[in-house]
């Protein structure tokens, strides 16, 4: 698969991560470093009013988009955001430097998927789910959260490329991690995907063979307990790549990330008469991987570049304009905050 340079961040470190856990040690005990401190010390945080390609929202059925505050996003880079349906869960991934290679994350011990759990209209401090047994390496991305199970996709020892594994919540915690190869055919070649409510169908991307493009939007459906070879949703692809699926917890409408203008962007399709329409753009500018919560919120990540090299990546938010605009304003007041900090 191809990497655009505007490809997202998560997606370029597991396939270079792929390369390299098979001749990784195990690094040297040490104290474990926090999110933060992780963060270099020359970080510079990125704010609206310092960015030179903002997002630009293209639908009046949203407000213009906003960063999440801290303590979400921070410095370093926070990426490929899932929302759960209430709106107050959030998993994303992240990472302190994006200037630093994959084989230097896979052992920074802090790279990885997060937790930030919103109370009161407040997100609290994101917590690292740890997917893998002690002193094991791994670098997991891509996270689908569905009832108390958890599909990841996953470069660690053990196993050969990246693959996707599944992990379940039990007494609190996210454990019983497996490979999910037995579950769904590998040669599918699912890449970040999503399955419908009623777990009928699995939403997913892949530049396997018969499609549109380099990547498209595939789907296989459930039958007898087993999932079905993919066919492609040609109405939504294209030439260019589409991907990042997110399916509306009724069913009705498909959101993924296409390039436009040259840079990721978001659209979205709806179901009318059982197909998928054509798709309209949302969200423009460096803006992908879209998920959505029961008010029609929409969560994305925004890549900030400058001089052509990604500088940081934050989870940004575009607010159904039918909703309540308290938390539009508590984002604005942080931003201001912000401008007075270099690193937070």
């Amino acid at each position: 698969m191809r990497i655009e340079k505007s490809a997202p961040l998560l997606l370029s470190t597991l396939m270079i991560a792929v390369m390299l856990l098979s001749g990784c040690t195990e690094p040297e005990a040490r104290q474990v470093p926090t999110r933060e401190g992780a963060i270099p010390p020359d970080a510079v945080k990125s704010t609206l009013e310092t960015d030179a390609n903002p997002p630009e929202v293209h639908s009046n059925e949203f407000r213009d988009p906003v960063p999440l505050p801290y303590p979400v996003n921070t410095a370093g880079a926070e990426d490929s955001p899932f929302i759960l349906p209430d709106g107050d869960i959030l998993y994303f991934f992240f990472t302190p430097d994006v200037r630093v290679p994959p084989e230097k994350q896979l052992l920074d011990g802090v790279t990885g998927i997060y937790l930030s759990t919103k109370r009161n209209g407040l997100w609290s401090t994101p917590e690292r789910i740890i997917l893998q047994d002690p002193g094991r390496l791994a670098l997991d991305g891509c996270e689908f959260v569905r009832g108390n199970v958890m599909w990841f996709c996953s470069a660690r020892e053990g196993y050969t490329g990246m693959n996707l594994f599944t992990a379940a919540f039990e007494d609190g915690k996210w454990r019983d991690w497996h490979y999910a190869g037995d579950i769904l055919n590998k040669e599918y070649q699912v890449g970040e995907m999503h399955i419908t409510r009623d777990g009928s169908k699995l939403y997913f991307h892949s530049s396997r063979a018969g499609g549109k493009g380099q990547l498209d939007i595939w789907v296989s459906e459930k039958m007898d307990g087993k999932w079905q070879t993919p066919r492609n949703v040609e109405s939504v692809n294209s030439p260019e790549n589409e991907g990042w699926p997110f399916i509306t917890d009724d069913g009705g409408e498909l959101w993924f990330t296409r390039t436009y203008g040259g840079t990721p962007s978001i659209f979205r399709s709806r179901r009318i008469d059982g197909e998928w329409s054509l798709p309209e753009l949302i969200v423009s500018s460096f803006a992908g991987e879209p998920t959505l919560d029961l008010e029609g919120n929409l969560y994305f990540v925004h890549h900030f570049f400058r001089d052509g090299t990604m500088r940081e990546a934050d989870i940004y938010v575009a607010y159904n304009v039918s909703q309540n605009t308290a938390y539009h304003s508590i984002s604005r007041f942080f931003i201001q905050m912000m401008k007075f900090h270099t690193k937070i």
